[in-house]
């Protein structure tokens, strides 16, 4: 049964590339309606990843140059390649077209299809623009989602949220880093959010 499940998770993780594409290629966006702010992350890694569908377009023409004598195994390559290439063009563009939200009541940190977490507000307890890599030790309870090897937001919580894996696998954060273009203009806007005395009808 697991992996049937890890199986679905996958097929839904392509499906959801996939349709991030889409969304890149009509320049839409997933989940920034309802009049929440954006905050885009994808910045930090376009160059590496155009780069790497570059290498694998050259790789592409290479292998089929090569096995042109060989039309079964040229066509299986062919497949393999181009479909790497839109691979990775999909990472990106789930990155670009998922941006951070913060909204009224919740801030949802997102790493192109991989991560998509909800963090509420009454669950923060401060928020720093802080510029740490990923080669710095983690403790339990903290979740990174570095770009570019490196996360410059840092948001401590007064109380944990649940993190599900890509392959459903249940984690409690107090401490979430990420990375984010603007990450000035994320903490100004999420530190304001949180000093704003509570609407009439919320919760304090």
């Amino acid at each position: 049964m697991r992996g049937v499940r890890v199986g679905w998770a996958l097929v839904r993780h392509e499906l959801r590339l996939m349709v991030s594409l889409g969304l890149w290629l009509v320049r839409r966006t997933h989940g920034t309606g309802g009049g929440g702010r954006a905050f885009g992350y994808a910045g930090g890694q376009a160059a590496v990843m155009f780069g790497f569908a570059f290498v694998c377009v050259v790789e592409t023409v290479a292998m089929s140059v090569l096995l042109s004598d060989w039309p079964t195994v040229h066509a299986v390559v062919l497949f393999l390649d181009v479909y790497t290439v839109v691979f990775v063009v999909a990472l990106h563009a789930a990155s670009v077209v998922r941006p951070h939200v913060l909204d009224a009541d919740a801030l949802r940190v997102r790493r192109a299809v991989h991560v998509d977490l909800r963090i509420p507000l009454d669950r923060i307890a401060s928020v720093r623009r802080e510029l740490r890599t990923t080669r710095e030790e983690k403790a339990a309870g903290e979740l990174d989602l570095a770009v570019g090897s490196q996360t410059t937001v840092t948001v401590e919580l007064a109380e944990p949220v649940t993190h599900v894996t890509l392959l459903g696998r249940r984690q409690e954060v107090r401490v979430v880093r990420f990375h984010a273009d603007d990450s000035d203009g994320l903490v100004r806007a999420l530190g304001a959010r949180l000093a704003a005395p509570p609407l009439f009808g919320e919760s304090v």
